[in-house]
Order: structure tokens, then C-alpha cells, then sequence
């Protein structure tokens, strides 16, 4: 299993920088050919909402099957302390090709370490926040040096808040995400997926992922992901802009004059190294 937080899912995409992530059920070598072959910089193999209960003792077993080192991908497994939990562990304990696990509706920084745990040294673990709980506990469970990002579980929260889907509602679920991954020092966090496929619904969703700080989003089907990868990288104007930046501001900063010119050039490093990781692939 991956070892630090620098791990790099199937597309060579440090996993700090992953911006689209495949959603399938672990139901057959069918949906897992689909979704090793699509273009999203990661794979999330699921074995908990995706599948019915009394069938996910089959899904685990044709995972396993089907996980490799060349068949690599994250696995989301079912909530802390579950019977499921336990036997999702067990089964992917020293199993190869497992990028990392995505906890389901986790609700505390314990949640993690008692995943942690179970697994071997290091593995990372994004934790999927499904509740107002878990978003209250935000910094905490970003905090835990297993957590690699935070994800944000739209529909159970919706659930358990009675909110709707503007994004109005949503905005300090996402705002308390977001200001706990830059505060525990980690990447930004990955959006819910957008579940309608009605006009132009995941583009609009894609403005409000931008625009409130989230750096990835969690995809239901493989046609949505590449257009989830054009959204969330630097456009042709960004990195032209931070080009010119650097090159108007120094490098290292020694032709600053104002004191808006300081963040100007964080940004437009952050363009910079953002472009240069994607140009590499």
C-alpha cells in the first residue's frame, strides 16, 4: 500500500492534486475494466453505499480478485466500527493494489485512527464527511497525520441536515471543509458528485466546486470525469497570468513593491506548480 502523502493514484497524479474521482460499485470485472480505463486521475472501487448489504461479502471477494499492481485504486470502505467495516479491513489488509481507503461517514478523528489501525503503516485514508457532526469535527479529522483530504458526502448530509441542494445551503458544510484542510495543512478537499443529468447541472456544479475552494470532486460516471478534469486545472489565462506574475515579481519575490503583490505571487506559484504537475503526465 501507499506509504506517504505524496502517493500517486493510476494516472501519475500526486493525490494531493487528484482532481476527478470515479465512484463504481464493486460488483464485477465488467465495471472495473470501465473504470480503469476512463480518464479520472483516481478510481474509488465502492463497498458500501453502492452495494446491498448481503452482497457485499461477494463484492469483496471480486475486488480482490481484480486489485493488482497494475490494477491499483482507492476502496471506500463502510463506516467505523460496523460489522462491514471490520470485514472491509480484513479483506484489504494486505491486499495489493489498494492506493488508499475512503472512509464512509466519518464523524471523528478517532474514526480515523481506528482505521489506521487496521491497516498497514501510512496507508492514506480521505475521510468522507456525511454529517453536521463531521463537519463540526472537520479540523480534527484533517488533522490526523492519516488523513490525506477531506471529502464531502452531499447526499447523506442532506439527510441528516434536512437542506437542500442550492448551493446557499450548502456553503458552510463546504466553507468548514474547506478552511479545515488549509488549516491542518493538508490539500484542498473533493467535492460531492453532481447526481443529475439534466443540461448543463455539472458544469453549474463545477462553478460552485471552483469557486468555494474544493480542488477535486467525486464523479458517478466515467463521461463526467474528464470534463472534471478541464474545470479543476489552470486554464491557458491562468498560467499565462502566472507567468507573467513571476516574471514581473521575481521569482523570489525581490521586485515586490506592494503589499498586494505578495499574494499575487503565492497564486500564481500555485498556478505554476499546479500546470506543471498536469503538463508532466
Amino acid at each position: 500500500m501507499a506509504s506517504d502523502r505524496t502517493t500517486t493514484p493510476r494516472n501519475r497524479i500526486p493525490l494531493e492534486h487528484a482532481r476527478s474521482w470515479l465512484l463504481t460499485a464493486a460488483t464485477s470485472t465488467e465495471q472495473f475494466t470501465i473504470a480503469h480505463h476512463c480518464t479520472s486521475d483516481a478510481v474509488i472501487y465502492d463497498l458500501e453505499d453502492g452495494i446491498l448489504p448481503d452482497l457485499r461479502g461477494g463484492a469483496r471477494h471480486a475486488l480482490r480478485s481484480w486489485l493488482s499492481p497494475t490494477h491499483r485504486g482507492w476502496v471506500r470502505i463502510n463506516p467505523a466500527g460496523s460489522p462491514d467495516w471490520r470485514d472491509d479491513l480484513d479483506a484489504l489488509r494486505n491486499q495489493p493494489g489498494v492506493e488508499g481507503v475512503v472512509l464512509a461517514k466519518c464523524e471523528s478523528a478517532q474514526h480515523i485512527e481506528e482505521t489506521a489501525t487496521r491497516l498497514p503503516a501510512s496507508t492514506p485514508i480521505i475521510a468522507l464527511i456525511e454529517s453536521a457532526l463531521g463537519i463540526e469535527r472537520g479540523f480534527d479529522i484533517a488533522s490526523t497525520p492519516h488523513t490525506q483530504r477531506l471529502a464531502f458526502g452531499i447526499g447523506d448530509f442532506r439527510l441528516d441536515t434536512a437542506t437542500s441542494t442550492e448551493p446557499a445551503a450548502l456553503a458552510y458544510a463546504r466553507g468548514r471543509m474547506v478552511v479545515a484542510s488549509r488549516a491542518a495543512g493538508i490539500a484542498g478537499p473533493i467535492d460531492g458528485p453532481t447526481v443529475s443529468k439534466h443540461d448543463n447541472q455539472l458544469e453549474i456544479d463545477l462553478g460552485v466546486t471552483r469557486s468555494m475552494g474544493f480542488t477535486g470532486k467525486l464523479c458517478m460516471r466515467p463521461e463526467d470525469t474528464a470534463r472534471v478534469n478541464t474545470a479543476l486545472s489552470p486554464t491557458n489565462d491562468d498560467v499565462q497570468w502566472a507567468g507573467d506574475t513571476i516574471d514581473r515579481l521575481g521569482i523570489d519575490g525581490h521586485n515586490i513593491r506592494h503589499g498586494s503583490d505578495r499574494p499575487a505571487l503565492a497564486r500564481a506559484h500555485r498556478i505554476h506548480q499546479i500546470a506543471t504537475v498536469f503538463s508532466n503526465l
